[in-house]
């Protein structure tokens, strides 16, 4: 799991002198607005203008539904794309500057191919994203027997198959056991933990030789069967973090005498944050919207966290990956220009 922060680039003076940074931010997305919409009428200017100095006050933490498909990174340069369009701010003029002030993460890497909750901090909330990693998260899983592939999910390419015919519904209920409680875990080779400052799953791609992280300690709330129907079950699954769901589908196919892969994924809780009570689809993912959410989730946190300073480099090791990305850069989870 990953915390991936992007910031949007303002003039050095909102950031040297912090007890004028909300008229300085204002003055300068004023700036920025009017050099990019001279043809906007007096009214629309100061519209948008208000809406930039709105966005810029935005702070805290929120959630998003991250659908199949994009990255954690690629959702995470939509959401920002999109409040920058709102706000009147053009990429090409704010790509110049050298400053940020506007900072906007994640939280917990969700892959690819999966969907659910994606945690995400505004301003000060990119600060809280740690405290995120280490808590619960709760997926729904549907694991398909008698097959494996090299992602543990159904993108990658079939490496073995083996008879899962034999296999019944109190088979797996019976091991489901082995994986509850503080247990040892090996990650996948396709992840996003980094070896000499790259992603596992980036050198795998490019067809280099990876050696598999040694096992870590995890820890599984809470797992159960949900669904059995040959070769497909369900799992509803709650763990701390740093676990990895494929690892442990390909693992209960392992102790099955036979081997299974990951078919759907979905996060339906991170931390206090649910799919169903929180998190915004796109078309709501508005500066209103936004704001409307951080007083709505702002209660759901405790009242210390948000005095939390960023943990120590060990924790940044385990997972936490924070880089900031100009706008004119190519979107991508290799695209980042600096790691702190």
């Amino acid at each position: 799991m990953a915390v991936s922060e992007a910031a949007v680039v303002l003039p050095s003076s909102v950031k040297a002198d912090p007890g004028a940074a909300a008229a300085t931010a204002a003055t300068s997305v004023t700036r920025a607005t009017v050099a990019a919409a001279a043809t906007m009428g007096p009214e629309a200017q100061v519209s948008k203008a208000a809406l930039a100095t709105k966005l810029l006050s935005l702070s805290g933490v929120f959630a998003v539904h991250k659908p199949k498909g994009p990255t954690s990174a690629e959702l995470l340069n939509r959401l920002k794309e999109k409040l920058l369009a709102e706000a009147g701010m053009p990429s090409l003029e704010w790509s110049k500057r050298k400053k940020q002030t506007l900072k906007i993460g994640h939280g917990g890497t969700l892959d690819s191919a999966a969907r659910g909750v994606l945690v995400v901090g505004i301003g000060r909330g990119t600060k809280m994203l740690t405290s995120m990693l280490s808590g619960s998260k709760r997926y729904i899983a549907t694991g398909e027997l008698g097959k494996a592939t090299d992602t543990l999910d159904s993108t990658g390419k079939v490496t073995e198959e083996k008879p899962y015919d034999k296999i019944t519904q109190e088979d797996i209920e019976s091991i489901l056991q082995k994986f509850t409680g503080n247990i040892m875990q090996v990650p996948p080779l396709y992840s996003a933990l980094k070896k000499d400052g790259q992603r596992l799953s980036t050198l795998m791609k490019r067809g280099e030789a990876v050696e598999a992280k040694p096992a870590r300690p995890v820890t599984v709330y809470n797992i159960s069967l949900q669904k059995f129907q040959p070769p497909f079950f369900t799992l509803d699954v709650e763990c701390g973090g740093g676990f990895y769901i494929r690892s442990l589908v390909s693992d209960i196919g392992r102790e099955l005498s036979s081997c299974a892969t990951v078919l759907e994924l979905t996060r339906t809780k991170q931390g206090p944050f649910t799919l169903e009570d929180h998190a915004l689809p796109e078309d709501k993912w508005t500066i209103h919207d936004i704001a409307q959410s951080l007083e709505l989730c702002a209660s759901l946190l405790p009242a210390e966290l948000a005095l939390k300073k960023p943990k120590s480099e060990e924790s940044h090791e385990q997972g936490l990956s924070c880089a900031y990305i100009t706008l004119n850069e190519p979107k991508g989870d290799d695209d980042v220009t600096k790691t702190l």
